[in-house]
């Protein structure tokens, strides 16, 4: 029972990060008592909010503050897995059934006419822009000064982390959009697409930590290790970790985003170009004129 309690006991406590997952939390309760929601989607909802709750607010973080393979699978869950599984469910309609009529009416809808929110959700969900940040992200926070920068400052690794969270979930709400485009910001075709280009560039920078003969991230040497084994093996298993299951993990995005565009299909809601009219040139008739 210690053992488990010294788990759940967060390594560094965060007010900010526990009031929105509570919250978060009572909402999805609330709004699933009042929309149907199936097993399934509720299973894939909760698994993805433990995976955040378990990377950000347990002695787990303690681990992928002080050895880099157990970071990169912290990075992966934050980034990847964790968003792909609550996105997958779409839990926003869930979440504002969550909320009461009048703040619904008094303080969300307003907040959403806005022009701040406006602004910043026009940004950060352009799809340009979201999948630039999702690969960038990722790039360089594997960039040795940044990783040692973060890994120094409590500041700058909590924004490292947030910003692989929700960076992750700009791209896959763009990418699992059940809507069609319009008024869904990406077409069907660069749904199924976008994970194959975005993972490329991750792939390669995994292949360069993984086949590395020199240590690239002697930070966490500083910082000391929380394993005894050699340190060109845990940055050899953190490169795999970039390269292999990030990569799946986007394989399996890639698919559901392929299953969403066949169901648009079959339902006849993807746009259709319209029928090029062939070209009828007038010609003038001349009717035989009395002479």
């Amino acid at each position: 029972m210690a053992t488990l309690l010294k788990w759940m006991v967060p390594w560094e406590f965060s007010w900010v990060f526990l009031a929105i997952f509570l919250s978060t939390c009572v909402l999805y309760l609330r709004g699933s008592r009042r929309l149907p929601v199936s097993f399934g989607r509720k299973l894939a909802f909760w698994i993805g909010m433990a995976i955040i709750y378990l990377s950000l607010h347990t002695y787990l973080d303690y681990y992928a503050e002080h050895e880099f393979f157990m970071h990169r699978i912290q990075q992966v869950l934050l980034h990847h897995l964790a968003p792909l599984l609550i996105v997958a469910t779409y839990p926003a309609t869930v979440l504002r059934a969550g909320l009461p009529l009048a703040w619904r009416l008094r303080v969300l809808r307003p907040l959403q006419r806005s022009w701040p929110w406006r602004l910043i959700s026009g940004v950060i969900l352009n799809p340009l822009v979201a999948t630039l940040l999702f690969v960038v992200f990722v790039l360089i926070w594997l960039v040795p000064s940044l990783q040692t920068l973060a890994m120094l400052d409590w500041r700058v690794y909590r924004f490292m982390n947030w910003t692989m969270l929700i960076s992750g979930f700009a791209y896959w709400s763009l990418v699992l959009d059940h809507r069609p485009h319009p008024p869904g910001r990406m077409t069907a075709g660069l749904r199924v697409l976008s994970p194959a280009v975005t993972m490329t560039p991750q792939i390669l920078a995994g292949a360069i930590v993984t086949f590395s003969k020199t240590d690239l991230y002697p930070i966490f040497e500083i910082c000391g290790r929380a394993f005894t084994f050699n340190v060109l093996t845990g940055q050899l298993i953190g490169g795999v970790i970039t390269w292999v299951p990030a990569a799946l993990i986007e394989s399996i995005g890639g698919l559901l985003a392929l299953r969403q565009w066949l169901r648009l299909s079959r339902n006849g809601r993807l746009p259709r170009r319209p029928l090029r009219q062939p070209t009828l040139r007038s010609s003038a008739t001349t009717s035989p004129s009395a002479e």
